[in-house]
């Protein structure tokens, strides 16, 4: 006896909703028309990757740099509405940004 059936048992009357797809476009995050600009720098000597073009709120900009972060565990940081990457993770990031729907351009090299 599976959990659906337990619950059938206790709650003879209820009738269960639709399930909720969890999809990764209703994450929250406002798409755009324009692409993002994903390009590559040195400074100091060391190469970091900067994300800019992002036309929507503050906060969704500040959730995708966590979620960029978090997923390829480097650090950096947003500010002046700019991710920056510590590493050259260019194809990485451009890869998933395409897989969330993001438009990406590759500036510089």
């Amino acid at each position: 006896m599976d959990l659906q059936d337990q619950l059938k048992n206790l709650f003879p009357d209820h009738a269960p909703s639709e399930p909720v797809e969890n999809d990764s476009e209703s994450s929250g995050i406002w798409m755009q028309n324009d692409p993002i600009i994903c390009k590559y720098e040195k400074r100091k000597g060391k190469p970091i990757t900067i994300l800019e073009g992002y036309t929507g709120t503050h906060d969704d900009f500040k959730a995708l740099a966590k979620d960029i972060k978090t997923k390829l565990s480097v650090g950096g940081s947003f500010k002046d509405d700019k991710i920056i990457i510590q590493g050259d993770y260019r194809d990485k990031i451009m890869k998933m940004l395409q897989d969330k729907g993001f438009k990406v351009k590759r500036v510089g090299g």
